[in-house]
């Protein structure tokens, strides 16, 4: 996309056709210092391989690396990457004062049909020089991605967009994620509320409540994210349309007998 070759199209309508959200066009790189965002690249790896280090361990494990860092530093950068550990620890992500926070609704339920339950979370997709987030949402019975968006802020904004674009495609009975500000907002629970859809929030400091999404981060970042290194916006986006098409379509789950999620999802033959 570039605006001198196509001066009769708007930034913004290229920016839609091609599906990236306008101020990712003009990204430049967040505000961090070099060594803040070599810091957070490694916290992003850590946390993947290690979901339960909390912010002790990982304050331990920097200064095992050979970084001068405190607590708070790696609080900071932490909350930034919007990871929470498994396991209860301090308060690192808040739901906004004014937002209602629902209870967990799915402890004990059994999942067996698609469309039952979907869920959705956030991540932290590393590029050269900064950084942006990712927000899917997922069928929990056949793992299917139904939608995905980015943004290099995390309001609510991208998170909408995904689950707009998700039930475009069908509705499900129970929509299940954090208590993060983007999910508790009234713009996003309003959204579920009026469709009938009931909502389900994870206990705090319980990143397994949402374990199917958290197992997709893990794969996409060890499949896609560590192995490209993106140096743009544009390539990240690229990359991504790439890995969603290869998990649903052709990536084979043995807790699905071996098929792929897209086969699952639309009730097709292996």
């Amino acid at each position: 996309m570039i605006e001198q070759a196509h001066p009769q199209i708007s930034i913004a309508r290229q920016c839609d056709l091609i599906g990236l959200a306008r101020s990712s066009y003009y990204y430049q790189g967040q505000g961090e210092s070099a060594e803040n965002l070599t810091l957070m690249r490694l916290l992003d790896k850590q946390y993947t391989d290690a979901p339960y280090y909390g912010i002790r361990r990982m304050t331990a494990w920097l200064r095992s690396q050979g970084y001068a860092v405190n607590h708070k530093r790696v609080a900071r950068l932490l909350r930034s990457l919007g990871l929470e550990t498994i396991y209860p620890k301090p308060r690192m992500s808040e739901p906004h004062p004014a937002h209602r926070v629902y209870p967990y609704l799915l402890r004990g339920v059994p999942i067996t049909r698609v469309n039952q339950v979907w869920s959705t979370d956030i991540t932290y997709i590393r590029l050269h020089g900064g950084f942006i987030y990712l927000v899917a949402v997922m069928d929990w019975f056949s793992r299917y991605v139904l939608s995905w968006a980015v943004s290099i802020t995390m309001d609510v904004g991208f998170c909408l967009e995904a689950l707009d674009q998700a039930l475009g495609v069908a509705r499900p009975d129970i929509f299940n994620s954090d208590q993060g500000a983007q999910f508790t907002s009234l713009d996003f629970t309003g959204r579920l509320a009026s469709v009938g859809i009931q909502i389900s929030m994870d206990g705090r400091g319980r990143a397994l409540d949402n374990v199917f999404i958290e197992r997709l981060w893990r794969t996409l970042k060890y499949e896609e994210v560590y192995v490209k290194d993106y140096e743009t916006p544009a390539e990240a986006m690229q990359g991504l349309a790439q890995f969603f098409v290869r998990y649903n379509e052709w990536r084979q789950h043995q807790a699905l007998g071996y098929r792929t999620p897209a086969a699952v999802y639309f009730g097709l033959s292996v």
